[in-house]
């Protein structure tokens, strides 16, 4: 009880700094004590109310439910933040500040996959798909859209491809591809993990490469370069080229689709996502994150 005090003396003597209260959630979550994360959110709200801020915390309790394999309990903290991020949108658009569509894409997320851990894949899968309509325009589509394959995707056809601007040689369509084994990339010129993927795939290339096994690294544009400064799509073009020359080098054989449509189709909201795709067209491996060696191998293993 006297830590719980201290705490929520030291919340409300920061309370201004609202990350604080993020990271204070967040703490507690990681000792499984969501008690006290909820006291910290309900001191929150009695002093400043209800914010971006303090429903991106609420989402954080639904994460780490979740986590925990509590289905009932994170479907019950993804609904409350669900419902409080869309009171939200009454009075401001979505993705007009960054917390907001942090907060509602998690709760999106949480709430389909507890459904799903509680063997409701159907449902699941119906209420991501009437959540995509809603949010089609905004944001948060790449990340709902994510959960939906995530769930659904391996073993149906891949999605088309956008390939009318690239960089490295020149891409072939997803139909145009049928007969060889397809490994898609998605990377960003921001992206560290992606640069760590990079001699993994390398590897696959070279061992794989004679059963024909083809590597496809589809990127995008995020209105940034170097430092985060704002870029024009044209300059932003230039620096994704030159990061792909660095840092890709080993991987110049690799189609780079620049697309944004693609990552939406894919539902790619993390970069690297790895996607496997077997000689027919079908997808047999959807993968947000990094993948090891061994992971890369008996994917391979599906699509060959």
């Amino acid at each position: 009880m006297i830590r719980l005090i201290v705490l929520l003396s030291l919340l409300a003597a920061s309370v201004a700094h609202a990350q604080d209260l993020v990271a204070y959630v967040r703490t507690a979550i990681a000792k499984n004590d969501f008690a006290t994360g909820e006291s910290f959110i309900a001191q929150y709200k009695a002093q400043i109310g209800v914010t971006p801020e303090m429903i991106e915390a609420m989402s954080w309790l639904g994460r780490g439910a979740l986590a925990a394999g509590q289905f009932d309990r994170a479907g019950a903290y993804a609904a409350e933040t669900r419902k409080l991020a869309i009171a939200q949108l009454t009075r401001r658009k979505l993705d007009a500040e960054p917390r907001l569509p942090l907060a509602l894409g998690a709760s999106i997320e949480v709430e389909a996959r507890a459904m799903d851990g509680r063997g409701e894949r159907g449902e699941a899968l119906n209420f991501l798909r009437r959540q995509i309509k809603t949010y089609w325009t905004t944001s948060i589509r790449s990340r709902i859209q994510k959960n939906i394959h995530e769930l659904s995707l391996e073993g149906k056809p891949a999605p088309s491809l956008d390939v009318i601007k690239w960089l490295g040689p020149k891409p072939a369509s997803i139909q145009q591809l049928r007969g060889r084994p397809l490994v898609l990339f998605f990377w960003a010129h921001w992206c560290a993990d992606c640069k760590q993927q990079i001699p993994l795939l390398s590897r696959l290339a070279t061992e794989y490469g004679s059963k024909g096994l083809l590597i496809v690294g589809p990127t995008q544009h995020y209105g940034y370069v170097a430092g985060g400064a704002d870029a024009s799509p044209e300059s932003e073009t230039v620096y994704i080229d030159s990061i792909r020359r660095m840092y890709y080098s080993t991987l110049s054989g690799m189609p780079a689709p620049l697309s944004e449509e693609n990552f939406r189709n894919y539902g790619v909201s993390s970069t690297p996502t790895l996607v496997m795709v077997d000689r027919k067209g079908i997808v047999r491996v959807y993968h947000p994150g990094t993948m090891t060696y061994p992971e890369l191998i008996a994917g391979v293993n599906k699509i060959l």
